[in-house]
Parts: C-alpha cells; structure tokens; sequence
C-alpha cells in the first residue's frame, strides 16, 4: 500500500503512564486547607468572577479570539489577527452591552497586545486628562467611537527617559495661528509608538513647544498623521513600522518624522496650559504637578499587573511540577494504588524553592498593587481641594515599585520556564512568548534604573527633613516612621533568638525599616558631607531604592492581612493563615536573597542569618500541601494560560502532542524541500553504493 506523503503526521493514540495529570492534581487540592473560591472571591470579587465567565464564554466561540495557531504566527499573520480580534471586540461590546470591565476582560483573556492597545492606554486617557471641553468634542468623543485611532509619541530614536532632552518642536505661527511640527535631526524620529506603524491616523505628538523664539519644553499636541479617507500619510509625514522585535510583534511600534508639518492651534492640549491665539504668550499651568495624576495611574496600574505576570507564570509551572514525575526518592518513595511511581517534581525541596517564593511574590504585589490604587484614588480627590501633601510620596513610590516589580516579574517568569524543565523551552508551555512580550515592562514608563533616581530623590529629601525636624509625620508617609526610629536608634540589632522569633511581623518590618534607613542615612552622608557626586553614587542609590521598595511590599502585605475584614471572618480562620504564612516566606526569602545588605547594616548577625534559612525552609514544607490551590486561586483560565503544561485538568502529554501535531511541518508526513535538497544527496549515496549497507539497515 503507498503511502501517502501528504498525509499528516499523527500520534499513536496511548494513554500516558500513569497516574495521569488529572488524577495527581485532584491529590494535590485535596489537600488544601482552606476555601480556595472563597480566596478568588475576595481578590477579585464574586461579581468579577461571574463577568470573567461570560466574557470567557463568548470569546472561546468566537473564531476571531480563537488562540490555536498563535504560536504558530507569523509576524504579518500576528498584525492581521489582532486587528481582526480589535475590530470584532468593538462589534462584541455592542451586541452584548459589555461595560468597560467587561472589555478590560476580554483584553486581558486574549492576552496579546494589540494595534488598537495604546489607543485605549494612552490616547484616550490623555484626551481625557489634558483636554478642554471643546478638545474632547474635537478628538475624545471621535476616538471613544473609534472614528480616529490614536497612539501616544513620545520616545524618539535618541532620547527616551530624558523627555527633556526630546528634540522634535512645535513652533507657534503667530500669523496663521498653527503650529509647525518638524523633526530637525533623524535622533528626533519618534521611535517605538505602539500603534504607530500601520494602524494610528493621530497620534498624541510630545514636541517642544517653542512660543516668539522662547523654548517652553515638552508639550502635548494632538496631531493627524494619515488620511481617513484612504490611511496614507499625510504630505510632511513620514511614518511606519521600525521592523520585527524580541517579542511584542504583534503590535505595529512605528517610526514617525514631521517636515515643518502644520497643525491647527486646537491641537495644542490646553487643559493646563494655554498658548494665547495670535500673540504666542504662554499660560502657566495652575500646578506643575498636576500633570503627575497620569503618570501615577499608569504606574500604580502597572504594580497591580506584575502579580497576574508572576501568577501566570506560577500557576504553569506549579501544576506541571505536580504532574512532572522524576526519579524514585529512595528514603521516601511515593506509591500510588500500592505500586512505587516516580516522585512528582513539586516534593523535591529544591523546586519548592524555585516556585513557592514566586507565589508569595505574586500575593505580595497583589496587595500592594491594591493600596496603590487606593492611595491614587486619595491622592486625586486631596489635589483636588488643593492639598498636593500626598503627592510626592506617592509619585516617588509608583516610581520604586514599577521598577522594583517589573524587574521581579520579568525574572520570575524565566524562573518558571526554566522550572518547567527542558519542556519549558517549548512554545507550547505558554511561557516563551509571554516572558519576551513581557519584557518591555522594564523600559516602557520609566527605565527601571532611572526611575529609581526619582525615588532614591525623594528619600534623601525626606531623611534630610527628618535630621532637620521640618518632616510632617501622616498615615501615609511610613517613611518618616522608619527613617525616625534609624535615627533614635541607629546601633539597633534584632532581637531574634530562634527561628520562629523571625516570624513576628514587627520584627520583620523593624529589620526591612533598618536596612532601608541605614542606606539611605549613609548615602547621605557620602553625598552631603564626603563630596560624593550624584553619578558615583548611582549603584548606592539603586539600592535605597530598592530596599524602600520592598519595605513597601512586606509591609503592605503584613497590614492588608491585619486590616482586612474579610479575612478576619472565623470561616476564613485557615485561610488567613495561610497568607501569612505566604507573608513570612515572601518577607524572609527576600531577606535572604539581600543578607549581605541586613548583615552590613549590622541589624542581623550571622547566627540569625542560619536561622533565617532554616526558618525558610520550614515555611516551604508549610506552604507546600497549599501550593496547587494558591495557584488555584488566581482563577486564570486555560484559554488565558494557552498552556500545554499549565492545564487545570493536568492532562498535560495529550495536549503537548495534540500541539506537536498542529505544527505547519507536520502537515505531511514528507518535508517540502525534500526532492530539491534531500533527495540527491540521499539518493546519490545509494547510487553509489555508500548508503546500500545503512539502506538495508
């Protein structure tokens, strides 16, 4: 019988040995000690869980959020299916009456960024925010309906944290009452606008304002860039893609240059500040700082969504570990239905410590990105009225903890791929494309090392004040409490005798509060009164900020859990142990990974240090029976993971072969190319003679 060559390649239809991944998860959360819908419900809300299930029903039967071939996309295939999956979206909101949650929630399940993502990120919120009311006729209200599609151009090809260093301007033509936007130099080329490339007619343009030959800065202008009769650039713009990417290819992040291009005066975002018509003159906004509101926004934002990052990736690699079986673990073998089975990677200690302190991370930004959305909500409503005393902390703060959590997030992801063993490197284990879309975090908003000069600013201020006695103690300005009780005590040492000592919550806070004043009050001091210059003290100032950072997490996690209502419910006895017993692991692992810091300051000795890890590893075989169901908890769907390893169901093998076989190479049994490239060698060979003896093999 021929074979047919193009016919596909298939799998034996084998089950896989068992015990099978369904059986080994079902173990897994029996074991749980606490409500883990109870957990879900109170992270996101009963009412949230219920939207997420019928948005996730829609989307799963929709062919344009269908997620099979993904993996599989080309770079023009990618652009094509996610303008497919934006327009659609639009269409869905419509026929299903969905509210902006329910939108954010199909966004977020579909989990790819998109052309149309910076229209709703940043063009839309910055019309919102620096618009007058005939500017939201003029732009916000045709974008809300999407009758123009807009991006947000700021970086440029040779500057990118230094706004102020932006080359492209914005000249006022007193005589036509416009503005002319130009690009002096290529290093004025805006330079990766998401958005930009193929699918923005308008664009929030950051340009220099220059105003009777007076340089005012950078300004916000609201600028047509195409033709909405046919998309083409409009004479004076150059614009288009910048090309294939590490990851996030599925967004068109374009270029754009302006040859003396003129706008109308309207298009000068003025809520703040106002150019007058046909003198040129330069209103001053009431407060700088109010233009802050913004930038806090998409940084707290931020901060919330490093702990569904961390938690994705956690959620695969804890349930693959738990179905992962390897080697017999001769002091503890483990049986199953009599019979000794491989042990399932999630008991070794070694992998407890790779996954478990992720989970704790994932539960610790949770909560801080939480109180960062709650203090911006107060922040808004105090400027408000006027009163701004809120305002620096808290933009010092976004700044510390967008850096800190990127960074974390972004090295926990690969942390889990890898955890995932060599099947991590697949594609299909839903971590490789996540990890280099995620990537851009860490630069996007403020590169993470610049954005802690800002914070590391603040600190010194604040320290300064406090030696000086003008700081003004609030609720909210924990700093001030750390940095005071340094200073009433700076030969302070912790009181820990044993392990368990170290899981008081005040001791852990008074050791984070210790380290962080001690860096900063010596920095300080190098920089005051050794002659120290900023630049050669750029690593010392990374690291205050770091350490105020993650004072900021373990302390946001110990009082949310004192704090909360619900969680002080006698139903919920267990389950508030648990996270606190997730607070202490989070707390002491971080502790551990900076030792050398707490040790230097001289807070810690080494005999405590020994503690400390012991009591970590104590807290792992705690935490360990909880591990699956922490994961659990998340609720994250299996068309949100689009994971082979990651399944709620564990049946992991069926879904990585059924996978393997939707590759495009195994369409057929036999490789294109094959008669042109493989064949003549092949078959000369056996012309020949030399492969005879291998043919007959």
């Amino acid at each position: 019988m021929a074979t047919d060559n193009n016919a596909p390649i298939r799998f034996p239809n084998l089950p896989p040995k068992g015990p099978d991944g369904d059986l080994l998860l079902a173990a897994e959360r029996a074991k749980a000690t606490f409500d883990v819908k109870e957990l879900s419900k109170i992270m996101y809300t009963e009412e949230y869980l219920h939207k997420m299930d019928k948005v996730l029903d829609v989307l799963e039967n929709d062919p344009a959020f269908d997620k099979s071939d993904r993996y599989h996309y080309s770079r023009p295939e990618k652009m094509a299916a996610s303008l497919w999956k934006d327009k659609r979206l639009i269409e869905l909101t419509k026929e299903h009456n969905w509210d902006q949650q329910d939108v954010d929630i199909a966004n977020f399940l579909y989990d790819m960024s998109t052309p149309f993502t910076l229209h709703y990120q940043m063009f839309i919120p910055t019309l919102k925010n620096q618009t007058t009311d005939e500017q939201k006729k003029l732009f916000l209200e045709p974008a809300l309906k999407h009758h123009i599609i807009g991006c947000y151009a700021q970086t440029e090809l040779g500057h990118g944290s230094n706004v102020q260093g932006l080359e492209t301007t914005a000249t006022y033509i007193n005589e036509t009452n416009e503005f002319e936007i130009h690009s002096p130099s290529l290093t004025a080329s805006k330079w990766w606008i998401g958005g930009l490339g193929r699918a923005a007619n308008h664009a929030i343009v950051m340009a220099r304002l220059i105003l009777n030959g007076k340089d005012f800065g950078p300004h916000p202008f609201c600028v047509q860039i195409r033709s909405l009769e046919d998309h083409t650039p409009l004479p004076g713009v150059t614009v288009g893609d910048l090309g294939p990417k590490f990851g996030f290819n599925s967004v068109d992040n374009g270029f754009i240059m302006f040859d003396k291009y003129r706008v109308p005066h309207v298009s000068f975002l003025a809520k703040y500040s106002q150019v007058k018509v046909g003198s040129g003159e330069y209103v001053k906004p009431p407060n700088a700082k109010l233009s802050y509101g913004t930038m806090v926004w998409v940084r707290a934002n931020i901060v919330l969504s490093v702990r569904m990052a961390i938690a994705r990736a956690a959620t695969v690699a804890v349930r693959y570990s738990a179905v992962r079986k390897q080697f017999v673990d001769a002091a503890n073998p483990r049986k199953w239905d009599n019979a000794v089975i491989e042990t399932p990677v999630l008991d070794y200690t070694m992998q407890q410590y790779r996954l478990l302190p992720a989970i704790a991370s994932a539960y610790a930004c949770y909560f801080t990105g939480r109180d960062m959305m709650r203090l911006y909500e107060l922040n808004q409503s105090e400027m408000a009225k006027g009163n701004f005393g809120l305002l620096a902390d808290l933009h010092a703060s976004s700044s510390g903890l967008k850096s800190l959590t990127t960074t974390m997030a972004a090295s926990t992801i690969e942390d889990m791929r890898r955890a995932c063993g060599g099947h991590g490197y697949s594609m299909f284990s839903g971590l490789g494309m996540f990890y280099q879309d995620y990537l851009p975090n860490v630069t996007w908003e403020g590169d993470n090392y610049i954005l802690t000069q800002q914070t590391a600013r603040y600190l010194l201020k604040t320290y300064r004040n406090v030696v000086a006695g003008k700081a003004v103690a609030s609720e909210y300005n924990f700093t001030i409490n750390y940095l005071t009780q340094y200073l009433e005590n700076p030969n302070a040492k912790c009181p820990a005798t044993t392990g368990t000592d170290l899981l008081n919550p005040e001791l852990i806070l008074a050791a984070f509060g210790f380290r962080a004043a001690y860096g900063i009050a010596k920095t300080a001091e190098l920089i005051d009164n050794k002659g120290q210059s900023w630049n050669s003290m750029l690593v010392e100032i990374n690291r205050i900020s770091r350490a105020h950072c993650q004072y900021m997490l373990v302390r946001t996690f110990i009082v949310s859990l004192q704090n909360d209502e619900r969680l002080a419910k006698p139903e919920n006895r267990n389950l508030l142990q648990v996270l606190r017993s997730l607070a202490s692991l989070f707390a002491l692992y971080t502790i551990e990974q900076e030792l050398g810091e707490f040790v230097t300051s001289g807070y810690l000795n080494s005999d405590q240090a020994a503690m400390l890890k012991q009591q970590v590893i104590a807290l792992l075989e705690e935490i360990r029976p909880n591990s699956v169901a922490l994961v659990d908890a998340f609720a994250l769907p299996d068309y949100y993971l689009n994971s082979a390893l990651g399944r709620y169901d564990g049946k992991v093998y069926q879904e990585y072969t059924r996978q393997a076989e939707n590759e495009p190479l195994n369409k057929k049994l036999v490789v294109d190319g094959y008669d042109q490239f493989i064949k003549p060698l092949v078959h000369d060979g056996l012309k020949n003679g030399a492969g005879a003896q291998a043919a007959k093999l």
